[in-house]
């Protein structure tokens, strides 16, 4: 519980919509500075939401997918 007495959701609460931060890193299994630092790159989708940066949940899948397509590579000339 928390100070004010209600109940925390736990991080993989498949029902939040929106995640912290924390809770994205989480979800990936990465380290908190690194989900920090991809927030920023806007490689991990994020919104603000009043003084908030809270991830879409459903962006963290997004970005796994990102991961599993092909690098384009240049072709030599």
């Amino acid at each position: 519980m928390s100070h004010d007495g209600a109940q925390e959701a736990p991080s993989n609460d498949p029902t939040l919509v929106l995640l912290t931060v924390e809770e994205a890193a989480r979800r990936l299994r990465i380290g908190r500075t690194l989900c920090y630092r991809l927030v920023s790159s806007g490689e991990l989708e994020s919104v603000t939401v009043g003084r908030l940066r809270r991830v879409p949940a459903e962006a963290v899948g997004e970005y796994v997918k990102s991961l599993r397509q092909p690098k384009h590579t240049l072709k030599a000339a």
